[in-house]
């Protein structure tokens, strides 16, 4: 590791926010972050211990079990909620370029990817507790019926690195409105703008211990998960820590929600029009370097048209400008750590021993002397029982798979363990709506990419358990109460 450039500020937090206030770790643990352009130490902050779990924990549940935050009006919680909305979007540059720094997320794509969405989260869980149905009348078959729904509890809310504060608002948001109180686990790759938020936290009026913000790794994430003391678990991260969790969430009986991996498919038919499917795919290809769930990393192209298709993706993936993310004109930055870029180029070296052909990519970029950096890399003539193309990569490596009738085109596109997002590309809407139909994914899109957060987001088969945002992911934060009523009950 080289020494600090002088163009970098050093950032360090000795205090963790347990309870919603600053307080001194119980152990001596340090996280030290490293930017991944510079390789050099860009932040300090404690590293959580099981006894800060500890504390984090009993502080929720003394706030849930005893505490005024659930048993305010909802108008009293959406308010709170809102004034950590509204701080959020006053201070989504600073968001931005701290997550930038972290993780390599080019700064022109994160203010929108990593910090405007995260507030509209926010804004969008707001939108939906105000129409949710807390309690509803039914008629039973033995006499009428009251439904409620009640808040789980604690939340252990555990977050990755790639969106930090995305993920973080697609947990609290939903749970602090439900009344729930939280403790959340934020990736030792990027806690630095886990302090923002804490500090904006801080500021907003929740009630004490309602929220707790832990930095630590995953032996402590572990614990937490498996803690006696938490009552639901939403977690994204991969399909193996996504495993482990519910494993020892069992234990306990907790409820989970997992937003795990993906491998998703771009459709294109044979009568897309080439420049608007290439220009509206490549961006979430390669989206936070493609380091996202959610990335269009398997393009799926007729055989009729797979040469003008190769060539235009292949020049457009090779056209992206690679370099410092807090650079405004980059549009490709380094991967989060050293290791993953060289789970990258085993891959790029594992897809060529298979026999798939490199179009463009496939190296270190020689203009970078340091950095986890790997060049946009498109395979061409992918089979899809290449390994390539079934496991996810999670780095800026995309497969161009050829398909011949339509048929084959969704068969190839539910061929995978995967089942998180997807795309198709064509002049007819309603031939794409068809194809959206028939294929096996929790999200789906139309001549276009997007993740609207009044629906919900998840996945069928690995790529995970339950949904997030609109009503759906709001409902995961409420346990369902059945109230039997005497008949002819009416209320007065």
């Amino acid at each position: 590791m080289t020494e600090r450039d002088d163009r970098t500020e050093l950032v360090e937090h000795g205090q963790l926010f347990i309870g919603g206030e600053f307080t001194d770790p119980l152990g001596a643990d340090v996280i030290e972050v490293v930017s991944p352009h510079t390789e050099e130490v860009i932040g300090r902050v404690p590293h959580a211990s099981e006894g800060d779990v500890d504390r984090a924990v009993a502080a929720a549940r003394r706030a849930f079990d005893e505490g005024p935050w659930p048993r305010m009006t909802l108008d009293e919680r959406i308010a709170v909620v809102t004034r950590i909305k509204d701080a959020f979007a006053v201070r989504h540059e600073e968001f931005a370029r701290l997550i930038s720094a972290q993780n390599g997320t080019p700064y022109s794509a994160s203010v929108m990817v990593q910090a405007l969405a995260a507030m509209m989260a926010w804004d969008a869980a707001i939108t939906v507790a105000r129409t949710f149905p807390y309690e509803e009348r039914r008629d039973g078959v033995l006499g009428p019926l009251l439904v409620r729904r009640e808040p789980v509890g604690v939340v252990a809310a555990v977050v990755p690195w790639n969106v930090p504060q995305f993920t973080a608002a697609a947990k609290l948001a939903p749970a602090l409105l439900a009344g729930c109180t939280a403790v959340l686990k934020v990736s030792p790759e990027t806690p630095l703008d886990a302090y923002l938020l804490a500090e904006i936290v801080a500021e907003a009026g929740l009630p004490e211990g309602v929220l707790s913000i832990l930095p630590a790794d995953r032996e402590v994430s572990e614990y937490l998960v498996g803690h006696r003391g938490v009552d639901k678990v939403s977690f994204t991260g991969s399909v193996a820590a996504g495993r482990r969790v519910m494993e020892v969430a069992s234990r306990n009986l907790t409820r989970v929600t997992l937003e795990l991996g993906g491998k998703s498919a771009a459709v294109i038919l044979p009568d897309a029009d080439l420049e608007a499917a290439v220009a509206g795919i490549v961006p979430f290809a390669w989206m936070i370097n493609g380091q996202a769930c959610v990335a269009q990393t398997r393009i799926l192209v007729p055989r009729s048209r797979y040469d003008e298709l190769a060539e235009a993706f292949a020049a457009a993936a090779g056209a992206l400008r690679v370099g410092d993310p807090l650079d405004p004109t980059t549009e490709l930055g380094p991967l989060v750590a050293r290791r993953q870029q060289q789970r990258s180029l085993d891959y790029i070296r594992l897809g060529q021993e298979e026999g798939a052909k490199i179009l463009t990519g496939g190296n270190v970029p020689a203009s970078q002397e340091r950095g986890w950096y790997v060049e946009p890399t498109l395979f061409g003539l992918v089979d899809n029982s290449m390994r390539i193309a079934r496991e996810e990569i999670f780095g800026p490596v995309i497969c161009l798979i050829p398909y011949g009738d339509e048929a084959e085109a969704v068969r190839i596109a539910d061929d995978s363990p995967y089942g998180l997002s997807g795309s198709v590309w064509t002049a007819d809407t309603g031939r794409g709506i068809d194809i959206a139909r028939r294929i096996r994914t929790g999200t789906y899109s139309v001549n276009t990419f997007s993740l609207d957060m009044l629906g919900p987001f998840g996945g069928y088969k690995n790529s995970g358990l339950g949904r997030e945002f609109g009503p759906e992911g709001y409902g995961e934060f409420f346990e369902h109460k059945m109230i039997h009523l005497p008949a002819g009950y009416r209320e007065a």
